[in-house]
């Protein structure tokens, strides 16, 4: 045959590099019940979808390159749900997938063809860091920085980032400029591992202390969502990328309706108990508002007093925020700010509506809060709020107290403002007016205080802002699902198919 000592050339290299780090790496790994970096791209992609680059790179330094398959970075094109994606599955088998000259071009390759050609990136985190010596001294120099827009991040197409071993260095740079990130629990995230943290600050330090999933989703806010295992953060991803549209200049898929939408509806009453002191968990009423089974959270352990989840409302893409008295009363606290911003970037970027629902009693006072800068992170969301230009549709349950009215899209900072008859109005509890007003606690004249209380909830009712135009309908809470798609319809951006300005694309990704 012509050319056969090419084509068994071109087999044996092909071979050789799909091996990866070799038998005995790759079975340690089956043992351990975690999938290799070819293996996730597989599981990730469509069945016969993927189209490699770089199968044949190997490391720039001559004595690396034979033990340096694919150079540690399994890169290239491929399919979810028939939609393309570009993909960075890191190989931990070949010098622990450490990033060097040559995958450090792959990457930006990959990435650069999915910026022009407009489809998302998915990275499969799993990295020891920089590569050494390669990034030593003067020569070392040379290669890092060579890229003034490697870290750059504009939100022209979905990012998601799944963390599944030690992701220090490249897939954690990553994972922190995604718009979704997921975390197998047994990974870590940090800067440098936690031997190399302990060097440095004298202390003893677990991996999970320093970068395990309860830091990352309870406390820093890095990582959207934790899981048990591989498939379960590849199908996490998966789903995340049905919400979203394959670039910027696109709206969001739409799917099909379940035929039992809306019935829930009819018992949202029940949802929410008739005291305004008594707490309940708000995303009982959004699943009863959606389409049934379609609400997917995002940060559900951080900032946990207010919820924000991707949903489908009639089959289309929409961005809830809720405020959730079941956690702090719903009292808004730094971690929430910085939630509902990160959120606000994500829809905004990727022309998702968003639905406002509100009942909270205003902003968490204290020490704590002014010591994280609690007012820039309160202004932080209004100044990101007021650049939002994909519709906003803002239904006050109960309370909605002081500045966090303003927040929670009231005013003009929603397209639409509607009320259940339970809206409170209020600048505070009727019962704090009143000693903030006239300086009457209840125990000193408790028909007086009574009467107080009475004139100020009476001045803090719906129909005094239904009166001046304030809210634009009041509704039957039963109503809320039809009322939402139908103001949703209204305000559909026709003009430009769906898609809004993205004036705050380049918001950084970490609050």
């Amino acid at each position: 045959m012509p050319f056969n000592a090419l084509l068994q050339e071109l087999e044996e290299r092909r071979v050789r590099a799909m091996a990866m780090g070799g038998p005995v790496k790759l079975d340690k790994r089956q043992a351990q019940g975690v999938l290799n970096a070819r293996e996730r791209v597989d599981y990730l992609l469509d069945a016969d979808s993927f189209n490699e680059s770089g199968l044949f790179a190997t490391s720039s330094r001559p004595e690396a390159r034979a033990r340096t398959p694919a150079d540690g970075k399994v890169c290239g094109f491929g399919r979810v749900a028939g939609r393309p994606v570009g993909v960075i599955s890191n190989d931990f088998t070949v010098l622990g997938a450490s990033s060097a000259l040559v995958n450090q071009k792959k990457v930006k390759h990959v990435k650069g063809v999915a910026n022009k050609r407009g489809f998302p990136m998915v990275f499969l985190g799993e990295t020891s860091g920089a590569r050494m010596p390669d990034r030593m001294g003067a020569s070392g120099r040379a290669i890092i920085g060579q890229d003034s827009a490697e870290y750059q991040r504009v939100r022209q197409a979905p990012w998601a980032s799944a963390l599944l071993g030690n992701c220090f260095g490249h897939s954690a740079w990553y994972a922190c400029l995604s718009d979704f990130v997921v975390m197998r629990k047994g990974a870590t995230l940090a800067v440098a591992s936690h031997r190399v943290a302990e060097k440095a600050i004298g202390l003893a330090v677990t991996a999970e202390e320093l970068g395990g999933w309860k830091m990352h989703t309870r406390v820093s806010g890095l990582v959207d969502m934790a899981v048990d295992t591989d498939e379960q953060a590849l199908d996490a991803i998966k789903h995340f990328l049905s919400y979203m549209p394959g670039h910027h200049n696109e709206a969001p898929p739409r799917c099909a309706v379940p035929a039992d939408a809306g019935e829930a509806c009819n018992n949202i009453l029940d949802l929410m108990p008739e005291s305004r002191s008594q707490i309940y968990d708000v995303r009982k009423i959004i699943n009863s508002i959606v389409d049934p089974g379609s609400l997917f959270e995002l940060k559900a352990s951080f900032g946990k007093a207010i919820v924000t989840g991707l949903t489908r409302l009639n089959g289309n893409t929409v961005g809830f925020i809720a405020n959730n008295p079941l956690q702090k009363g719903g009292a808004l606290d730094v971690d929430a700010c910085n939630k509902v911003v990160s959120f606000l970037v994500l829809c905004d970027s990727f022309n998702i509506p968003i639905v406002f629902l509100v009942d909270v009693p205003g902003f968490l006072i204290g020490l704590e809060g002014e010591v994280r800068g609690a007012p820039g992170r309160i202004i932080n969301w209004v100044n990101a709020l007021s650049q939002v230009t994909v519709p906003k549709v803002s239904i006050i349950l109960r309370k909605s107290y002081g500045k966090a009215y303003l927040n929670m899209g009231g005013g003009k900072n929603s397209d639409e403002v509607a009320c259940w008859p339970t809206a409170d109005l209020g600048f505070v509890a009727p019962a704090v007016g009143v000693n903030i007003l006239h300086g009457i606690k209840e125990e000193d004249d408790p028909v007086r205080f009574k009467e107080l209380a009475a004139q100020i909830a009476q001045d803090s009712a719906v129909w005094g802002l239904a009166a001046v135009y304030e809210t634009q309908a009041v509704i039957d809470p039963r109503d809320t699902r039809k009322y939402l798609i139908r103001t949703l319809e209204v305000h559909a951006m026709r003009l430009t198919n769906g898609v809004g300005q993205h004036l705050i694309h380049n918001w950084p990704t970490t609050f």
